[in-house]
């Protein structure tokens, strides 16, 4: 009998955020590791009358071609995933890795490599997405690496994991909740959409940018389970000041600590870290984007409570904002492309501020009534 909260989750991404429909074609992806959650999925696919197609990999599939692929097939774009984002009607990714630093000591030159085979698919989920022809969401299932990342025993991580998600015990109707959610982000918007400048200012941050004529998206279960956020591409050039990220930045496998960041007229002109410096400037020299901001963002879910070091759930943390150095996302009306998208979260629950055109929206965590 399968675990309720999986069920729940299951029925979250198919009725809510993929919103399923009779004679869809629906890309299903996973490691072997998430199999409980990928039946559940298929299941409740085929309920909504559509048509279930399942990518599933090897739990270090990604560690074998590291380690086996020659420059030919680190160029080489996957056709199944190239197939599923340019025809699909909805792409359903689980993020299911057991050995979650297999790539730590990856070579930077073979996953700048690898990251530019893979844009070809992911600027075409962005494309299509952008122009409604593709409804997709990432999620991840828990497994025994990412317990160990977030320093948890098993049992606490599984309960830390539905609870974000809001596929809990607690949680009677889980699409309602979504719903609920969708509401009130839409109040945070609009005290920012429509403005100019925006300022944040804190311990570890003195940034100013401009968000003129940019849309600020509500994520809200849409796109990403667990969720919680609202996100904009800033004007690219516009962004002036420091900040000294809270958390390690986690990307590819590799977990760089202490990343600060300078910016002159849009660009990173400085990059330092205390920890892995040399992948931190490899990655931001990926491109002539990879050094601007392409998103940034205000997590919101205060069920996400502790560093986990997993963006997908860190990235949502209330109380903190986040900015990702690369690709933009179309529908922003951000314009900054690169073959990176790495996010870096900065904590502001003290002492810290955000103001739109000099009129104040958030304060120590939480935005203002």
């Amino acid at each position: 009998m399968a675990d309720s909260r999986v069920e729940k989750m299951a029925r979250i991404l198919v009725d809510y955020s993929t919103n399923v429909q009779p004679g869809e074609k629906v890309m299903v992806e996973a490691s072997m590791a998430a199999e409980p959650l990928v039946r559940c999925l298929y299941q409740r696919i085929l309920e909504r009358g559509a048509h279930p197609h399942l990518l599933i990999s090897l739990p270090d599939q990604d560690e074998v071609m590291y380690r086996y692929a020659g420059p030919d097939q680190l160029d080489f774009t996957n056709e199944f995933d190239r197939l599923a984002a340019e025809t699909f009607d909805a792409r359903i990714r689980v993020y299911s890795q057991v050995y979650t630093r297999a790539l730590s000591h990856l070579d930077p030159a073979k996953a700048a490599r690898w990251q530019k085979a893979t844009a070809v698919v992911q600027n075409a989920i962005f494309r299509r997405a952008a122009e409604d022809q593709l409804r997709w969401v990432s999620t991840q299932f828990a497994t025994s690496g990412y317990a160990v990342e977030a320093e948890m025993g098993w049992n606490e991580y599984l309960d830390f994991m539905f609870r974000a998600c809001h596929a809990d015990d607690e949680t009677a109707d889980p699409v309602a909740y979504w719903q609920s959610i969708r509401k009130q982000q839409e109040t945070f918007i609009a005290k920012l959409q429509g403005h100019d400048k925006v300022t944040v200012k804190g311990p570890d941050v003195d940034l100013s940018l401009s968000i003129k004529d940019r849309v600020f998206l509500n994520s809200c279960g849409i796109h990403n389970l667990p969720d919680g956020e609202i996100y904009t591409g800033p004007v690219e050039d516009s962004i002036n000041g420091w900040v000294c990220f809270t958390y390690p930045a986690v990307y590819g496998g590799r977990v760089v600590e202490g990343v600060e960041l300078k910016f002159e007229n849009g660009k990173a002109v400085s990059a330092h870290a205390k920890k892995d410096e040399e992948y931190l400037v490899k990655m931001l020299d990926s491109d002539a984007g990879a050094r601007f901001v392409g998103e940034f963002a205000i997590g919101t879910n205060h069920q996400i409570d502790r560093f986990t070091r997993n963006i997908l759930f860190d990235e949502k943390i209330g109380g903190t904002f986040h900015m990702a150095m690369g690709a933009s996302y179309p529908e922003t009306g951000g314009r900054n492309k690169s073959v990176i998208h790495w996010d870096m979260i900065c904590d502001l629950h003290h002492d810290a501020e955000i103001r739109a055109d000099g009129e104040l929206v958030y304060r120590d965590g939480a935005f203002v009534a």
